[in-house]
């Protein structure tokens, strides 16, 4: 039903909208409003009646063609329209919304809505004032409520807020402000002006929904009308004032929406279209700072409106042509858009080139990214100023560009943005030098916390520093020198901050650190400055690559000398800083850092600021010896009050830097002998210094108030002073460390009484197990110190050691007498087993100490194995008064670590008595220890307690008992196998269990490698439960091996020093150890083929320790930390050099090398006849190259017999389809096995005479090993002969049609041509040879100049395998491990180089029978020059720097996706809020018949591009496909989608005729058209067929006409998308052409 006829009809018929009429109608549309909502159509047809309406107080004429109404009735009007408004519709639409569940809009709801608004408009219109009030004030309520809810704002505080808003939903508020707006207006209705504000509070704070509404609706109903007379009215100015001062840190996607939103006539004062108070935005500074936050935000739609601003701004600005200078704030001699009509061209040129660069940065391809960056180069050089001092562009935009550059998602366009800015040369640039400053400590350097980034480029070698490094090393030193003084203090502080604010991966920090160390040293940094740099040392502590966390920390030590202001800091903040870095990692004694750390002190010693408090100074003494002594003073004062009593053991931060700060202070006086420190006087520095600490330790134990915390204070800083000091540096050389243990020694007596009587006594509390530990510790550390002073049989340490073990036996052995468990008790059992397990420990590692004499070590000899074992130390009793807690007032819930450390000491006991029967059983002379133990005799007892340990004892303190089961299990496997596999099963789950804890995996790891991999067991042949459960281990180790680097190398470890061991006599080895390894080939084989393809983040890793190990003593870190063992390299590398131990003339070593080559060859057969992609560097090509360097290895221990048994195989490798680097390798073996054994080159000669096309190229090959001819000939009597059968030989392929084997067989030729001149050779065959092998060397000899082929020709010469390499001379692992496969196009984690080798080859008893390291030059030197051309790619330094005017792709970015369409119509309306933009193509396309998901999306992708207003399918869940998403990339979500099934087309083509719409089909028929000669009305429907059978004949009938395409082609037809897509493109094209605008201006204007 049509309202306008239904209206104008009731008009006709005399029924004129008088009072009556109106509430007869109203009462109509109410018809079923309890269970239905009104009818939109009886609700459009009575706005359509209120129009009508005669002049009301408000309204104009009547257009009433019907009967007046009656002036009684003209008064009761006002009434009637309030009555209809207040009384009806706003009821009503307070109860309506927009949105339903899941923020979906409702078409009924949506349009029900819009007629009642408009309802509203009309009766406003027609009633007086107050009517429009009281509508507009429900709605600014409402408003104003949401505004304050959303966002609080502060401009609405005081002002009345209902209880409950009015409107349930705030859109419709919103849509009756929007029609009641410009009336409010007209009528200067007071209301109009909190409307503004409101509005835009609404705007900032509201919904994305109700945002984009108000953008769309009710802003522009601010607005005047284009042509309008209103006196006072909102002018975008006032917009502008309203927004510009939103706070500038936040996001500005509103003020993007809403300036986007605007007509730009109102935007830039464009003259003839503007109002003449319209302000231009391009003068004003804020307006450009929101463009360039926009173009930096995360979001793409808040960017895209951005670039909209932008581009409609520069084409104000080319339109105008006029002055424009945008000054900005901060920096008024500077602008951020300057405009001149003069340059109008140049500049249109810079933007679009700008505009350019900004659209194809939303790209993820690098290769569109790429070729549009030398395009920053011209707009670098216009921001140079000119002679008028005006620059054509700021550099802020390039800022902006750099910024998105390193947000983008490809990680390839950020490494070369950011290569290409560390390269820029920022200071040759005018710069504001504070927001540069800001740019590098912030987008720079979240880029370049990306750690891929330095991976090495493919031109440097394993080692080398990443590109990235260097270029930021560089960039830093450039930019501090030629940054202006007073900004260098506030961006170096600035840039450690920014460091300290993040998180950073081990790799960026270290470079990042190595680059702050090459900044020119300077006074920067002060106290905040330090403390920056403790959280950025403290975020390295987190990774656990310590090679690399202690390599960034010495590098941030050494950029705090450098650049810290020692005038600002005191000696306690360096201390304090100081401490933060680990001695274990970074700050060892006697490293060059320490060194320099000293020298760096000395030097400032008199600069650094006074402590606060600090009294003079005295004239001979430096700041730091004071400094030093007041802390030593300062740290061993302890107030009584807070000693005596003392339960915590004291942090051990503050004894680490008082001891690590006397040890500095101590080095110093040595080095520079400022005092004389050492000289023979009475007062030496370091004895002062250590003089409180002295004093309190002879104290100890003759102090009765000693209060407990100064005694552990004095313990700990006693301990930390002998670890900072090894034990390795000579103690004659080294003062320092004399004159600190002649301290010790001082005081010996007293640490040992009073740590004795404390173990054994006074040890109570669950808090005084901390203090068992450190007296413990501190033990270790003197027993330590005592054994390189020398001992003394019957010395004091015997006397402690006797003590302590007879009193913890005692505590042990004695009854429980009392029934309730205490707690003084338990820990005394505890402490007491420590203490055993302690003795255990020094017993076994001092020897010389000869402890197991003493009566009390027999003792523990003889009760330590009287069970029961593992059994759990049980709880005290806890009182319920006391909240469950322990009689110290301790929680009772940590009782279960102090029970499973019992037991862990009471195992280790355990070993150290199993270890001692071990040593006692294989030597005969060892009869003093007699033990006649129970237990002893039973290992099953043992060993069954073992695997009830492992059941209860927490993953972390299983060791002893892996350690107990390693001497058990070869014992038992015999006898108690079921119980021997059991335990292996039980270590290897105790492996896994602590797979992520890195201090403990390791050792436990090599606990279970010892016992599955034990030497006896090594030793089983037959198969049997035992060796079945070792196979399963060998896999799991290798199936680890694959995903966490460093596992195979411990099991690979294990068995090579087992095999050959350094020391034969070692215990626990068979006598020939060395028989078992031929039962264990195939573990061998694996290792020798070991090497997992790494992920990207591993091979970087192993790039970099590389690198940092490379450093040696440069780096303090490599002396500071032990070599792991973690490189998967060190398989390959323990096998290898373990081969290189073997002698051929060893039967055993003979017999493992023959079954190892055999098993290889056998693996090289397996790996030719897989299926897998034998490409370069696939693993097949890998595991082939890895096979024929072992092989390769192995050759010098074949002896001539076996080497016969397996010459045809090696042939017959030799005849596969080889990659270079196996190839080479194969023709390298075979040289070198006719050069050894010269017997074997007649078989050689029998390769040339296959089938040449079953052979092909691989006939080349053997050419190659005739090139080297002379090195084959070299020890043999036949020479001549050989010579001239090699001629005969090889003249025939070089007639071969193949071009490579023709060079190969001509290279040959000439080898062996010289060979026979040098040897003078006579014959009637050589002479009548010689003029066709002359002919042939002289024919590519003319090659040479000329073509192609002389190219390949020089190239094959100049191949290093032909030119430098020798057969003989160049035989190492060098050569066969790194210098090959570096010039055989093997990825770099393939190159061994030989360093790694030699730090291994020392660990043999025996010399390597291969050389490790090549010494000729010719052969290291080469690079790599294949002659087969190879294809390496190209990076950003290879692209054409002058492509500047090139043309380069890029992606359309339509201009309608940024901004809301303003139509506001109910159906552009929706348009606009589903799709973001309205189309006002008149183009439908149907594609009902379509069947194929590819085709709908493609079709789907088309529509939007080219605008189409909407896409007919059969089924509109088609567009849930993958395959369909996968071709509409997201088209489906700006394109209306409409379902008509097949069955419905004649319907709905019917339909469409009616209302206008010429149907079209595309369809090869009798009165086709030819699309080139058609013209295309504006309102078409293109109608597709089927991908088979077409459009169906019976739809065709209902077409106006049929186009086809022509063709010239032979195939009948093109595809349904192809030929959708070419119509869509011609009609477009023809209306295009019809507007007057071309597709090229079209294009433009998106």
């Amino acid at each position: 039903m049509n309202p306008l006829l239904v209206a104008d009809l009731l008009l006709r018929l005399g029924h004129g909208p008088c009072p009556s009429t109106l509430r007869e109608l109203c009462r109509w549309c109410r018809e079923g409003e309890d269970s239905r909502p009104p009818d939109a159509d009886r609700v459009e047809m009575l706005r359509l009646l209120v129009e009508k309406l005669g002049p009301g107080p408000g309204g104009g004429q009547s257009e009433s063609r019907g009967p007046a109404a009656q002036p009684e009735e003209q008064g009761d009007l006002p009434s009637c329209l309030r009555e209809l408004t207040v009384g009806w519709c706003l009821p009503l639409l307070r109860g309506l919304r927009l949105e339903g569940p899941g923020g979906q809009f409702e078409e009924p709801g949506r349009r029900l809505v819009h007629s009642l608004c408009a309802l509203l408009q009309a009766c406003c219109r027609q009633a007086p004032p107050a009517l429009l009030q009281d509508i507009t004030a429900s709605s600014l309520r409402d408003l104003r409520s949401y505004a304050r809810e959303r966002g609080r704002a502060d401009s609405l505080a005081g002002k009345e807020e209902p209880q409950s808003p009015e409107y349930s939903d705030i859109q419709v508020a919103i849509e009756v402000l929007v029609k009641t707006a410009p009336l409010l207006q007209e009528r200067g209705v007071g209301t109009e002006e909190e409307l503004l504000p409101l509005t835009l509070s609404a705007l900032k704070v509201g919904e994305d929904s109700v945002a984009s509404r108000i953008v769309t609706g009710l802003i522009p109903a601010l607005l005047p009308k284009p042509g309008s007379s209103l006196q006072k009215s909102l002018t975008v100015q006032h917009i502008w004032d309203g927004v510009k001062l939103w706070e500038k840190s936040g996001p500005v996607s509103r003020l993007l929406l809403l300036l986007s939103s605007l007509p730009q006539h109102l935007l830039f004062c464009t003259r003839e279209q503007s109002p003449p108070e319209t302000p231009d935005l391009r003068t004003c500074p804020e307006f450009w700072e929101v463009v360039q936050r926009g173009l930096m935000q995360p979001d793409s739609l808040s960017r895209k409106r951005a670039m909209y601003l932008l581009k409609r701004a520069v084409d104000a600005s080319n339109i105008l042509k006029s002055e424009i200078c945008s000054e900005h704030q901060a920096e008024s001699d500077t602008c951020l858009f300057w405009w001149s009509g003069e340059k109008s061209k140049q500049l249109v040129q810079l933007w679009e080139n700008y505009i350019l660069i900004m659209e194809i940065l939303e790209e993820n391809q690098v290769h569109v990214i790429r070729p549009v960056l030398p395009r920053l180069k011209s707009l670098m050089d216009a921001t140079v100023y000119s002679d008028q001092g005006h620059a054509l562009f700021h550099t802020s935009w390039l800022l902006c560009a750099y910024k998105r550059m390193f947000e983008s998602e490809n990680k390839t366009a950020m490494k070369e943005g950011l290569f290409q800015f560390l390269d820029l040369g920022v200071m040759k640039y005018p710069f504001r030098t504070q927001e540069l400053c800001e740019f590098i400590c912030g987008p720079v350097m979240d880029a370049l916390s990306e750690s891929t980034f330095y991976s090495r480029s493919p031109d440097q070698v394993i080692g080398s520093c990443p590109v990235l490094a260097e270029k930021l090393q560089t960039f830093f030193v450039d930019f501090v020198e030629n940054v202006p003084e007073e900004f260098k203090g506030d961006f170096l502080m600035k840039l450690i901050k920014s460091m300290a604010a993040k998180h950073w991966c081990a790799i960026p920090i270290l470079f990042i650190s190595r680059a702050l160390v090459h900044i020119p040293s300077r006074k920067t940094w002060g106290v905040e400055g330090l403390h920056a740099l403790r959280e950025v040392i403290r975020c390295t502590m987190t990774n656990h690559q310590v090679l690399l966390r202690g390599a960034a920390q010495c590098y941030l030590l050494q950029a705090a000398m450098h650049l810290t202001n020692v005038e600002k800091v005191t000696l306690s903040d360096i201390s304090n800083f100081l401490v933060s870095i680990r001695t274990e990692e970074a700050l060892t004694r006697g490293t060059k850092l320490w060194m320099e750390l000293c020298k760096w002190l000395h030097c400032n010693d008199g600069n650094f600021r006074p402590e606060e408090g600090a009294t003079q100074m005295p004239v001979k003494r430096s700041a730091l010896s004071v400094y030093v002594q007041n802390l030593v003073e300062q740290y061993m004062k302890v107030p009584a009050t807070e000693g005596e009593n003392a339960s915590f053991v004291p942090d051990w931060f503050e004894a680490q830097l008082v001891a690590r700060m006397i040890l500095l202070a101590a080095d110093i006086e040595e080095q520079y002998g400022t005092e004389g420190v050492f000289d023979s006087g009475d007062q030496k520095p370091l004895a002062c210094f250590l003089h409180p600490l002295t004093d309190a330790l002879r104290k100890l134990n003759t102090h009765a108030y000693l209060p407990v915390l100064k005694a552990d204070k004095s313990l700990q800083l006693l301990l930390k002073l002998l670890e900072t000091t090894p034990s390795k540096q000579d103690i004659k050389k080294d003062r320092v460390l004399n004159v600190l243990r002649q301290c010790v020694m001082s005081s010996l007596e007293q640490v040992l009484e009073y740590t004795l009587r404390r173990l054994t006594s006074e040890l109570q509390t669950v808090l005084d197990l901390d203090r068992c530990c450190l007296y413990l510790a501190v033990m270790s550390e003197i027993v330590k110190t005592l054994s390189t002073r020398g001992w003394t049989r019957g010395s004091c340490i015997w006397n402690y050691i006797s003590s302590l073990t007879q009193v913890s036996i005692q505590y042990l052995q004695a009854p429980d007498d009392e029934g309730v468990l205490k707690l003084g008790r338990q820990i005394q059992m505890v402490v007491a087993r420590a203490a055993l397990a302690w003795v255990c420990k020094i017993t076994a590692q001092y020897p010389e100490l000869q402890l197991d004499s003493l009566e009390a070590v027999k003792t523990l000899v003889r009760s330590i194995l009287i069970g029961p074992f593992s059994q759990n130390l049980e709880k005290p009793f806890c009182s319920k008064q006391n909240n469950g807690r322990l009689e110290d007032g301790s929680s009772a819930q940590g009782w279960g670590r102090i029970s499973a450390q019992y037991v862990h000491d009471q195992w280790a006991c355990i070993y150290f008595i199993l270890n001692k029967f071990e040593q006692s059983s294989e030597s005969a002379a060892n009869k003093s220890c007699e033990l006649s133990l129970p237990d002893a005799g039973n290992p099953a007892l043992l060993l069954g307690a073992c695997i009830e340990a492992l059941n209860i004892v927490p993953s972390d303190q299983v060791l002893p008992v892996l350690q107990c089961m390693k001497i058990l299990v070869p014992k038992l496997y015999r006898l108690e196998e079921s119980l021997c596999v059991k335990s292996l099963d039980l270590a290897w789950k105790m492996v896994l269990d602590l797979n992520s804890n890195q201090l403990r995996f390791w050792p436990t790891l090599s606990a279970c490698i010892q016992i599955a991999f034990h030497p006896q067991l090594l030793s089983i042949t037959g198969e049997c439960a035992i060796r079945i459960k070792m196979k399963e281990i060998t896999n799991k180790v290798l199936e680890m091996s694959q995903t966490k680097t460093g596992v195979f190398n411990v099991l690979i470890t294990h068995c090579c020093q087992t095999w050959l061991p350094a020391v034969c006599t070692s215990k626990g080895f068979l006598p020939d150890s060395f028989a078992s390894a031929e039962n264990h080939v195939d573990l061998f084989v694996e290792a020798c083929l070991f090497g997992p393809v790494f992920r990207k983040d591993q091979r970087l890793i192993q790039d970099v320790h590389i690198h940092i190990e490379l450093l040696g003593d440069e780096c303090a870190a490599n002396r500071a930390t032990e070599y792991e063992n973690r490189d998967d390299q060190n398989v390959r590398i323990w096998a290898i050099n373990f081969l290189c131990q073997l002698n051929g003339s060893n039967s055993l070593h003979k017999k493992f090398i023959e079954t190892l080559v055999s098993k290889l060859f056998e693996k090289d057969e397996e790996l030719r006849k897989s299926k897998g992609r034998y490409y370069v560097n696939s693993m097949l090509h890998r595991l082939k190259n890895r096979i024929w360097q072992t092989l390769l290895v192995l050759l010098p221990q074949m002896d001539q017999v076996f080497l016969s048994s397996i010459i045809e195989t090696v042939y017959q490798s030799g005849f596969s389809d080889n990659q270079a680097s196996v190839k080479y390798l194969i023709e390298w073996f075979i040289i070198l096995i006719l050069q050894k054994y010269p017997e074997f080159i007649d078989s050689f000669w029998q390769c040339f005479s296959y089938n040449p096309e079953s052979t092909k190229t691989s006939i080349c090959t053997f050419l190659a090993v005739l090139v080297h001819i002379n090195v084959i000939l070299k020890n043999t009597s036949k020479k001549d002969q050989y010579l001239k059968k090699a001629l005969s030989v090889i003249l025939p392929w070089c007639l071969n049609h193949n071009f490579s084997v023709r060079l190969y067989a001509l290279l040959a030729l000439q080898q062996v041509w010289e060979a026979c001149l040098l040897s003078k050779l006579e014959g009637k065959e050589l002479q009548f040879l010689t003029p066709v092998i002359e002919s042939c060397l002289e024919q590519v000899g003319h090659k040479q100049i000329t073509g192609n082929a002389g190219k390949n020709w020089q190239r094959i010469q100049d191949h290093f395998f032909f030119g430098k390499f020798q057969p003989l001379e160049d035989y190492s692992l060098e050569t066969i491990f790194y210098i090959f496969p570096s010039l055989s196009d093997v990825i770099e984690d393939e190159w061994i180089p030989a360093w790694k080798f030699n730090r291994v080859v020392g660990l043999f008893s025996s010399s390597s029978s291969i050389k490790v390291f090549n010494p000729r030059n010719p052969i290291c030197d080469v690079k790599l020059i294949d002659w087969i051309q190879r294809d390496k790619g190209y990076g950003l330094a290879e692209v054409d720097q002058d492509t500047e005017w090139t043309d380069i792709q890029k992606k359309i970015m339509p201009w309608k996706n940024s901004i809301p369409d303003q139509d506001l119509e109910l159906m552009c309306q929706e348009r606009t809020t589903k799709f973001g933009r309205s189309s006002n193509s008149s183009l439908i396309i149907v594609a009902s018949l379509v069947d194929k998901p590819t085709n709908l999306g493609g079709l789907c992708r088309t529509c939007e591009i080219f605008g189409a207003s909407a896409l007919v399918v059969n089924n509109v869940h088609c567009v849930n496909d993958k395959q369909f998403q996968a071709l509409s990339v997201s088209a489906e979500q700006w394109l209306p989608v409409i379902e008509v099934r097949p069955t419905q087309l004649v319907e709905y083509l019917q339909q469409k005729k009616t209302e206008g719409y010429t149907a079209i089909g595309v369809e090869q028929t009798a009165n086709s058209h030819n699309l080139v000669q058609y013209g295309f009305p504006e309102k078409t429907l293109l109608l597709l067929g089927n991908e088979r059978e077409g459009i169906p004949a019976n739809l065709i009938q209902h077409l106006d006409v049929c186009v086809e395409i022509p063709q010239c082609g032979i195939i009948r037809s093109l595809n349904v998308h192809v030929s959708g897509a070419l119509l869509m493109w011609e009609y477009t094209r023809q209306q295009l052409m019809k507007q007057g605008v071309g597709p090229e201006t079209a294009t433009a204007q998106k």
